[in-house]
């Protein structure tokens, strides 16, 4: 097979990086084409449907959306389980963390402090705490499937890093405390060889 590219922005963060790691943690050599920002709106209208990520491999049309992204990379490199309902399981998880992130980016673009401050006050109340508290049952540990590593957990660690490093104003650091199973996939991925390998080379 010819080597694969994956384009996102110049940022390690969101869908594109979770990409990049599974795609690093299944051992793939790939092109990580990472792009400005200020090239994004001459690129937009080439993308399949006008975003990002984008696998690309020679002769093969490009595919968009991460989760499908995963999912491939998943079952092609192991990095999901050989049985097919646990498979299925696991990326019924990468939907779950889909619907986190449209409830988060229903928040964005809110220009008056003391509502943004209310909103994101509801969204750790209502959604975040629903979505983790169920995503808590599905965790097996140490990591979602089990003891392997799945592109399941690269997900939601890209999500609780996103919390963790506090870019969300008004979303506690630690708003995951209270689910250890979370937690755990959290500190297991960091800790991943793979992941401290790919760390450590683009500091």
């Amino acid at each position: 097979m010819t080597k694969l590219k994956l384009t996102y922005f110049d940022a390690p963060t969101s869908r594109g990086e979770e990409c990049r790691l599974a795609l690093f943690a299944a051992g793939v050599d790939f092109t990580d084409n990472r792009i400005a920002r200020a090239d994004w709106a001459s690129l937009k209208p080439t993308m399949p449907f006008g975003s990002l990520p984008v696998l690309e491999a020679e002769g093969k049309p490009p595919v968009s959306q991460s989760n499908a992204i995963l999912a491939y990379v998943g079952r092609r490199y192991g990095l999901l389980p050989k049985d097919e309902w646990e498979a299925f399981r696991l990326e019924s998880l990468l939907g779950a963390c889909e619907d986190l992130r449209t409830a988060i980016s229903a928040t964005f673009g809110i220009q008056d402090p003391e509502e943004l401050k209310r909103r994101r006050a509801a969204l750790v109340e209502g959604p975040l705490r629903t979505w983790a508290g169920n995503m808590e049952k599905q965790i097996k540990g140490p990591f979602a499937g089990g003891p392997e590593l799945s592109v399941a957990d690269l997900k939601l660690y890209v999500i609780a890093t996103w919390f963790k490093k506090g870019a969300l104003d008004h979303v506690p650091t630690d708003v995951l405390a209270p689910f250890p199973k979370l937690e755990g996939v959290h500190a297991n991925v960091s800790a991943h060889p793979k992941i401290v390998a790919w760390y450590a080379r683009k500091s």
